[in-house]
């Protein structure tokens, strides 16, 4: 890119006005759901049995006979053609991340030459996308291409454009998970039976538990042209080189500021689109770094914000061309600001409507509250590894620990009341009233008083809970949320059902020497001995205190938590066997299934340490050293000029500056070509390793390093070189054009 065109393509970009976004007629409540075949929809489409009986699949888990799926089929068209709808399409998750879809129309023949427009049950219900592409870990070989897409009708289906997007889960041939939603919901109802066993110890009308997600994107918004101009933006999602600006977030004054007005026409718009795909969006807010923001909605159950989540993520690159944006979902885009992370907060509710995480009213309540506190502190205590491996990855590694994220250590912050709480029971004295907030009078004139939670937050916890639920802060923002969802429902699930095999036997005991004592007794003292008993053995996992300091990484250790820190050995904690077993248990995943999302995993890692070594190694050799030896060029033009102009003496005087750059420049270019002709040579020596684990490791030991170490000196030359000939937009240009 030359000189020029990069200053055209800034001045064109601060230029740029908002784009018009008309408003919707109706208010959000009117027009929400409006591309959503929701109940209101089935109710008003679908026969009234037809209904009841999907009603009974959805909240029930009762099986979907044929009759029932073809009548719901011809509902769907019926409602999907006077959307305007032409084609159908099985949306799903598979393991590369992102989302994957083959559109059929609406169209078979009629048997007269002619065409007829139909769908049927057996259309909804499966389809069979070709299989042999997609990332399987050896489960199946490449001619090996039969894979099965089949309905989720737990997650409605909807409309985008001309097409009728059904969610689907998708497996092999062989029956293996080949995506992310079919294990998630194997995680799913393991945590709602051992949840609603363990719930029937105090509420014996629970017929149901659900997992709630409320997650927090963050993301960045770039201008399209600057983008653009920047290669390794447009193949790797982040900066590969570039000095930090003068200003960045230094002064505080982006985090909850003012909204651009370019960014509020491109807010508005995706809210629309996302409010009438059934998305419920609530929150919107500058973050922390220049050009940052956050979107959020209102809670969900976890299996449909997970696939609302990934359509969000979908709507927010198309919508942010219409605006003249790109927009970054990379965990860490730019050098020296903060990342982008994906808080997933996470809790328990019963179909009663008690949240489970929250306190109560009642020493019955806050029993139970109690109860689900400390088996979640059990769930991550045995697998903190395991939930650190399910949010790694090799871009959410530049992001964790770095002062802006949480630490690549898992732990989990109570606040000192609930802390309090787990000492009293563990030392006997059980705190019946706890959770109730207090109220905090300011000496300020027209100022009410203010109710105070009861816990801080601790920005430095990966794992932290916030009153009625846990955050689960390390989740990146460009990841879905189902690896982490997986994890954790499962450690939950396998917690709590060890839990009410503990206690009921503990109740045998006690009735065995108590004839007498009331049930309701004997289950509450069986309660408190089994929570006494985990308080004891998951101290380990609280910490309130700092996590970004080197103490803690020491005191970590010697508490036996992980804190391996390369990402190609945090997934090994997959296949330990308290993973494997736990996994089992809950029958979420067979030993062979996380083999291979392992290979899928390392494979993945390796690829994107390779892509960028790559496009690093091109912008060094093609546009940085050029650009660099011109200038240096014409600096020692300039030092001859002078000698031959001015005498010696005042000659030296005269050019000492430009002799210091011109030695600065011949010692950073020599370094960089050296050392990329390395980075080469160690991508050689990593490709011939067959292992795909080893080879991970020997991108992440080898060449990963050589990218940081060079780009010191490439960052550098940028403050060196004169700003008209430097070719590529500068961080100064891509964080304050909005």
């Amino acid at each position: 890119m030359s000189s020029l065109l990069r200053f055209n393509v800034v001045s064109e970009a601060f230029k740029k006005r908002p784009i018009e976004v008309p408003s919707p007629a109706e208010r959000p409540s009117e027009f929400f759901g409006k591309y959503v075949f929701d109940r209101k929809k089935m109710f008003r489409y679908l026969p009234a049995k037809v209904y009841e009986k999907m009603i009974d699949v959805i909240e029930n888990e009762a099986t979907l006979d044929m009759a029932t799926a073809d009548a719901v089929a011809e509902g769907m068209k019926r409602w999907a053609m006077e959307m305007g709808a032409t084609h159908i399409t099985h949306w799903f998750q598979p393991l590369t991340e992102g989302t994957a879809e083959k559109h059929d129309g609406f169209v078979e023949h009629d048997g007269k030459g002619g065409m007829v427009e139909e769908f049927t049950g057996k259309q909804l219900v499966q389809q069979e996308p070709d299989a042999s592409s997609f990332p399987s870990g050896g489960i199946r070989s490449t001619f090996e291409a039969r894979g099965y897409s089949a309905w989720d009708p737990a997650s409605p289906v909807f409309i985008i454009g001309d097409t009728l997007m059904i969610p689907t889960i998708f497996i092999s041939y062989t029956g293996e998970a080949l995506d992310f939603k079919a294990p998630l919901k194997k995680a799913l109802h393991a945590v709602d039976k051992a949840a609603t066993a363990v719930a029937q110890l105090f509420y014996p009308d629970v017929k149901r538990v659900i997992s709630n997600l409320g997650w927090e994107q963050e993301y960045f918004l770039v201008d399209e042209e600057i983008y653009a101009a920047r290669p390794d933006l447009v193949m790797t999602g982040r900066t590969l080189l570039g000095h930090e600006s003068a200003k960045n977030q230094q002064m505080d004054d982006h985090y909850f500021g003012s909204i651009p007005e370019r960014v509020v026409a491109f807010m508005r718009d995706l809210e629309i689109q996302a409010l009438e795909l059934g998305i419920p969006c609530k929150t919107r807010h500058n973050e922390a770094a220049p050009n940052q923001f956050e979107l959020a909605p209102i809670f969900e159950e976890t299996n449909l914000a997970v696939d609302h989540n990934m359509l969000l993520m979908m709507l927010m690159k198309k919508v942010a061309r219409k605006h003249g944006f790109r927009c970054l979902l990379h965990e860490k885009p730019f050098l020296g600001i903060n990342g982008s992370g994906k808080h997933n907060n996470w809790s328990l509710s019963t179909d009663t409507g008690i949240l489970l995480h929250g306190p109560g009213k009642t020493p019955l309540d806050n029993l139970r509250f109690i109860t689900f506190i400390v088996e979640t502190l059990m769930a991550v205590w045995r697998h903190n590894g395991l939930l650190k491996a399910s949010i790694v990855s090799a871009s959410n590694a530049h992001r964790l620990g770095a002062h802006e994220a949480p630490p690549a250590i898992i732990s989990i912050f109570l606040g000192k009341q609930l802390s309090q709480v787990l000492e009293h029971i563990e030392d006997g004295t059980f705190e019946k009233n706890i959770g109730t907030k207090h109220a905090i009078h300011l000496d300020i004139p027209q100022i009410p008083e203010l109710l105070i939670d009861n816990t801080d937050r601790n920005r430095t916890s990966p794992f932290a809970f916030t009153g009625n639920r846990f955050e689960f802060r390390a989740v990146g923002s460009e990841a879905n949320c189902a690896s982490a969802m997986i994890a954790l429902n499962s450690a939950v699930a396998e917690a709590l059902m060890d839990f009410r095999e503990r206690v009921d036997k503990k109740i045998k005991e006690f009735s065995e020497h108590s004839d007498s004592t009331p049930q309701a007794e004997l289950t509450q003292r069986a309660i408190l001995a089994v929570l006494r008993e985990d308080i004891r053995l998951c101290k380990p996992i609280h910490f309130d205190g700092n996590g970004y300091s080197e103490e803690w990484k020491q005191e970590a250790a010697r508490r036996g938590l992980d804190v391996e820190a390369s990402c190609p050995l945090v997934i090994d904690r997959y296949l330990d066997e308290s993973s494997i077993k736990m996994f089992h248990k809950t029958n979420v995943f067979t030993r062979a299934e996380l083999e291979a999302r392992n290979e899928i995993k390392w494979e993945t890692y390796t690829k994107r340490i390779q892509i960028e070594a790559r496009i690093f190694g091109d912008l060094c050799l093609n546009h940085v050293i050029p650009v660099a030896t011109r200038y240096q060029s014409a600096l020692i033009d300039n030092v001859h000029k002078s000698r031959e102009l001015f005498p010696a003496e005042e000659a030296d005087r005269l050019s000492a500056n430009n002799l210091s750059l011109i030695r600065q420049i011949a010692g950073h270019t020599c370094y960089i070509t050296e050392h990329v002709a390395q980075l080469v040579e160690a991508r050689k020596v990593a490709n011939r390793i067959e292992s795909g684990r080893e080879k991970a490791i020997a991108y992440h030991d080898t060449v990963a390093p050589l990218i940081e170490d060079i780009r010191y000196h490439t960052d550098k030359l940028e403050l060196i070189i004169d700003d008209e000939i430097w070719p590529l937009p500068k961080y100064r240009e891509m964080l304050f054009i909005c």
